[in-house]
């Protein structure tokens, strides 16, 4: 028994990693986008990255309210993460569950990929996904 349980919570844990969750509504005019840098912009570290969002508002994650949302913001990354699963954390998925707008990023010289993603009060993104343009910077 006492190594049958330690299985159960292992296979249960990992089966629960790949449950799709319920996604929330995107409002049907919402964007997210860069307001600095900009797409092809040589910048020095640290970085200063501002957010912007139109068409809904800013919620801190936990807080579930119509038309809402947080930002995420992906490092050099190439894949979106998947619908109805929250979004991870990690030095490629920033969380700003707090409700900013803004951070600064301490990037290693060489060309870097940014791209923000809204997430719910989950970290689900939105459905559709609100997603910004994927921008390229270069950090001297």
């Amino acid at each position: 028994m006492q190594r049958i349980l330690p299985t159960l919570a292992g296979l249960l844990l990992a089966s629960a990693a790949t449950v799709t969750m319920a996604e929330t509504a995107a409002p049907e005019d919402a964007s997210v986008y860069f307001i600095s840098p900009t797409d092809g912009a040589t910048v020095s570290s640290p970085v200063t990255v501002q957010f912007g969002l139109s068409g809904m508002g800013v919620a801190p994650a936990g807080v579930e309210r119509a038309a809402t949302g947080h930002h995420h913001l992906l490092i050099d990354t190439d894949q979106l993460p998947p619908a109805g699963q929250p979004i991870p954390a990690d030095d490629h998925h920033r969380h700003f569950g707090g409700g900013q707008t803004q951070t600064s990023l301490d990037l290693p010289p060489g060309k870097h990929t940014l791209q923000l993603v809204v997430g719910d009060h989950n970290h689900v993104p939105l459905s559709p996904s609100v997603t910004s343009e994927r921008i390229t910077i270069t950090v001297e």
